[in-house]
C-alpha cells in the first residue's frame, strides 16, 4: 500500500481552501448602500424641485399683475408641501431621519375664499419647502457627481464618503423639512387636548343624565303616582291615603339626598362658598381612611381650576378608599410660583399606574387639557404618592 506523499508545509487542497473561506458578502452594510441610493437620488430630486420653484414662482410672480396670480401661488405653496412629505418619506427610508410630519392647514376653520387663501399664503412649511428645493440643485450635482466617481474609484472609502454627505442632507431635512417645533407640538397638544376637553363634557354630560333618570326621575315618576293614589283615597280610606302620603313623603326626602349627591358631583356648595381647603377636608371626611389635609394657599384660585383640583383629590382619595388597603392618607395642596401643586400619599400596597382600570388615565387626561401634569410613583408594596401639577390663574 502506498503512503500519501508528504505535503509540503502550509499547503492546502482546494477542497479545504473552499471549505475555510468566509462566506460571500457585500463589501458595505445596508445602511451604506441606502446612503449611496439617497446621494444618487439627490440629482433627479433636485432638479425636478428646482424646476417646479422656479417655474411657478416665476409664472405667479408675472400674473400678480392679474387676479390669478395670488391664486396660483397658494396653490405653488400647496405642491410644494407635497413635495416636502416626499423628501420626508425618501429621508425616513434611506437615511433613518424621523421627522414629524407638519399639522395640516386648518382650512375648515377659515371658512371659504379669502381665509384660505391668506392662511395658505402664510404657510411657514410651504414657503421652508420651497427653499429647500430651491438651493437643493447644486448640492444634488455635487453629492451626484462625488457619489458617482466614489463608487468606481475611490470605493476604499466610499461608506465614510457617504457618511459625510448623508449627515449633511440630515441636516437640511431636519432644519428646513421638520414642523416649528414647539409651534407645531403646541398646536398638536391644543387640538388633543381639545378632544379630550370634549369628550370629557360629554361623558359628564351622559352621566348627569343616567342619574337623573335611574335616580331621582324615577323616585318622583313614583311619588306622583303615590300621591295621585293616595288622592284618590282620601275619602274613602283615609288611613290608607295617610300611610300612602308617609311613604310619599319618604321618597321626597331619598329624591333630595340624591339631587344633592348629584349637585356635590357637578360642583359642590362648599367649595363656592369656602373653597378648596374646606372642600377638600369634606372629601377626607368621607374616605374610609383616616385622611389629613393640608392646604397652603395664599389665596383661592380660578373657579375652574379650583374646581379640577378638587375633582382631582376626590377621585384620588376614592381610589385610596377603592382600591390600597392603606391605614392612613394624606393630601397636600400649596402653591409655587405660578403653579398649583397636589399631592396625594397613601401607606397601602402600591401597584397603581396610569394603565391600571382605576380611573388615573382620565385624571392624566383631563389634566393634561388644561397644561398641567400629573405623576403616579406607585411601586409594588407601597407607598403611593400621586403628584397633581395645575396652572395657577387668579380668581379675579
Amino acid at each position: 500500500m502506498t503512503a500519501p506523499a508528504p505535503r509540503s508545509p502550509g499547503f492546502t487542497d482546494a477542497g479545504e481552501d473552499r471549505e475555510r473561506l468566509p462566506p460571500v458578502r457585500f463589501a458595505f452594510e445596508g445602511h451604506t448602500w441606502k446612503e449611496i441610493a439617497h446621494l444618487l437620488l439627490n440629482l433627479p430630486m433636485s432638479l425636478f424641485g428646482f424646476v417646479y420653484v422656479v417655474t411657478t414662482v416665476w409664472v405667479s410672480g408675472v400674473l400678480t399683475l392679474t387676479v390669478i396670480g395670488v391664486p396660483l401661488l397658494a396653490a405653488t405653496l400647496v405642491g410644494a408641501r407635497q413635495l416636502g412629505k416626499l423628501e420626508r418619506a425618501r429621508a425616513r427610508a434611506l437615511l433613518g431621519v424621523r421627522v414629524e410630519e407638519p399639522t395640516p392647514l386648518p382650512w375648515a376653520r377659515r371658512g371659504a375664499g379669502s381665509g384660505r387663501l391668506w392662511l395658505t399664503l402664510k404657510d411657514p412649511v410651504g414657503w421652508r419647502t420651497l427653499l429647500y428645493d430651491f438651493i437643493r440643485l447644486p448640492w444634488g450635482v455635487l453629492t451626484f457627481s462625488v457619489t458617482l466617481v466614489s463608487l468606481f474609484v475611490l470605493w476604499p472609502v466610499l461608506p465614510f464618503v457617504a457618511r459625510g454627505l448623508s449627515n449633511v442632507d440630515r441636516a437640511m431635512v431636519r432644519g428646513l423639512l421638520s414642523p416649528s417645533d414647539e409651534l407645531e407640538r403646541r398646536i398638536a397638544e391644543l387640538e388633543s387636548d381639545r378632544g379630550v376637553v370634549v369628550d370629557t363634557a360629554a361623558a359628564d354630560l351622559r352621566r348627569i343624565e343616567r342619574d337623573l333618570h335611574d335616580g331621582a326621575q324615577a323616585r318622583l315618576v313614583n311619588l306622583a303616582m303615590g300621591l295621585g293614589l293616595a288622592k284618590e283615597k282620601l275619602l274613602e280610606d283615609p288611613d290608607a291615603a295617610a300611610a300612602m302620603v308617609e311613604e310619599a313623603h319618604g321618597e321626597v326626602k331619598l329624591a333630595l339626598q340624591e339631587l344633592r349627591d348629584l349637585a356635590r358631583g357637578i360642583h359642590p356648595a362648599v367649595l363656592t362658598d369656602r373653597g378648596l381647603d374646606a372642600a377638600l377636608s369634606s372629601v377626607a371626611s368621607r374616605c374610609t381612611v383616616p385622611v389629613q389635609v393640608t392646604a397652603d394657599l395664599p389665596s383661592r384660585p380660578a373657579p375652574a381650576i379650583e374646581g379640577i383640583a378638587y375633582f382631582t383629590v376626590s377621585e384620588l382619595l376614592q381610589n385610596v378608599s377603592k382600591h390600597s388597603g392603606a391605614r392612613t392618607a394624606s393630601v397636600d395642596v400649596w402653591r409655587a410660583d405660578d403653579r398649583l401643586l397636589i399631592q396625594v400619599r397613601d401607606d397601602g400596597h402600591g401597584g397603581a399606574s396610569l394603565d391600571g382600570g382605576s380611573g388615573m388615565r382620565g385624571l392624566a387626561d383631563r389634566l393634561g387639557a388644561v397644561d398641567g401634569l400629573f405623576v403616579v410613583d406607585s411601586p409594588s408594596g407601597g407607598p403611593t404618592t400621586v403628584t397633581a401639577e395645575l396652572p395657577w390663574r387668579d380668581r379675579s
